[in-house]
């Protein structure tokens, strides 16, 4: 089986220049004395935005692993995958982010909740988790209701894995299960039966994606309570070590926190926990390495700072239809962003702070970050003038891309000592 490792790490690159950036930044983290699996992650809806081919990802994942002389294990997300898509992702991608959370509270049929309740009924009372004096407390309908939640969920899991173990091969990529994209946080014992489903479709997952509280919007920091953020998460770690204990799952089965660039103010009790239960990552870090691609223009003043501008303005102009799909991961105030006349008055230094998310620096606008951070469509409608932007300031951006994997991200999730 291809093995992930106990940390590893989505980078998204939406427009394909800056592979060998991010894997810099791991090739630092190495350096420090931590191993971290490169993971280069894009959607099939990123790809219908950028009008570019799965093959596009695995070609320049391929081409930066191959001029830095990177030796280690790295993969390439077909991610959120449903199964109507699967066939376009077979040849380019070897991990696969199976997404189906558009299943999650479809009843099961009668036949599958009674086989799940009779699996599961001889977890009916105190369940204990590793690690910790806690117990869960388990009755039959505790299980029942898990079952009536998430069964038809993971049985579509199974269909899906089924149908890339059918054109793949079995071994031959990495599976991740995601139950995120729903309204509310999983249970402990939710978590403990999901993974038993799991395990009972055999599918052999080396992360799991659930559902946390708070609010995990796109590009900025975490929104809740991050003591409960803290508890749920060391609760997860404990579940899946039970569960792996006890179902035939894999061994380095782990978490996996989804949209989580930039979530500062979660990351030192992420990094805790990890240390504290010797447990595994992974985590999707998506749209900031293209926001760091707006503020390599913009810094880079002239042409650069223009069409970082122009990006801007046609945005704000289509506030509605780009902010439609992204709806429940941002959250924007339309009369705390700048006009686009008052941003064309900007230099390169007054766009490039307004941009970067610094929390200790006042010009800092979060609203003005994600309406950039969903408004890529923009830069792939300006086609070449984009891309030749992007080679004409290429060591600028990297800089960024760099800096920001490593310094912002890494440096304070993982245990880099």
């Amino acid at each position: 089986m291809k093995n992930l490792g106990r940390y590893s790490m989505g980078v998204g690159d939406r427009f394909g220049h800056q592979a060998e950036a991010q894997l810099k930044a791991i090739i630092d983290a190495k350096e420090l004395g931590v191993d971290i699996t490169p993971v280069w992650n894009k959607s099939y809806r990123e790809h219908q935005i950028i009008h570019s081919q799965p093959s596009n990802t695995r070609l320049k994942a391929d081409e930066a692993v191959k001029n830095l002389n990177w030796k280690e294990n790295y993969f390439v997300d077909a991610d959120h995958i449903g199964i109507d898509m699967v066939e376009l992702f077979i040849d380019s991608s070897d991990f696969y982010t199976i997404d189906v959370a558009d299943s999650i509270g479809i009843s099961p049929e009668n036949e599958d909740l009674e086989k799940f309740l009779s699996e599961n009924k001889k977890f009916v009372g105190e369940l204990e988790l590793p690690n910790s004096s806690l117990r869960i407390i388990v009755t039959e309908k505790t299980i029942e209701s898990a079952g009536k939640k998430y069964l038809t969920a993971v049985k579509q899991a199974g269909k899906i894995y089924r149908k890339i173990e059918k054109l793949k091969g079995k071994g031959n990529f990495v599976t991740e299960v995601s139950m995120d994209e729903t309204d509310e946080p999983q249970s402990p014992s939710e978590l403990f039966f999901i993974l038993s489903a799991i395990a009972s479709e055999k599918i052999p997952a080396q992360t799991i994606a659930p559902k946390f509280s708070g609010r995990f919007n796109k590009g900025v920091d975490y929104v809740g309570d991050v003591e409960r953020f803290k508890k749920e998460f060391e609760l997860d770690l404990m579940v899946i070590a039970k569960a792996v204990e006890i179902f035939d799952l894999p061994k380095d089965l782990k978490l996996s926190v989804h949209s989580g660039s930039d979530k500062f103010s979660i990351y030192k009790p992420i990094k805790d926990a990890l240390k504290k239960f010797n447990a595994g990552l992974h985590i999707k870090t998506a749209g900031t390495t293209w926001l760091e691609e707006l503020i390599g223009l913009a810094a880079s003043e002239g042409d650069g700072l223009e069409m970082a501008k122009e990006i801007y303005s046609k945005a704000f102009e289509r506030f509605d239809e780009l902010c439609g799909p992204y709806k429940t991961v941002i959250d924007i105030d339309s009369k705390l962003l700048p006009s686009p006349d008052e941003v064309k008055r900007w230099d390169g230094n007054k766009f490039a702070q307004t941009l970067r998310h610094d929390l200790s620096n006042d010009k800092y606008n979060k609203h003005f970050r994600q309406m950039l951070h969903v408004s890529y469509k923009i830069a792939a409608e300006l086609g070449d003038r984009y891309i030749d932007a992007l080679n004409k300031n290429k060591e600028q951006i990297a800089v960024n891309v760099e800096e920001n994997i490593l310094e912002r991200h890494i440096k304070r999730i993982f245990p880099v000592e």
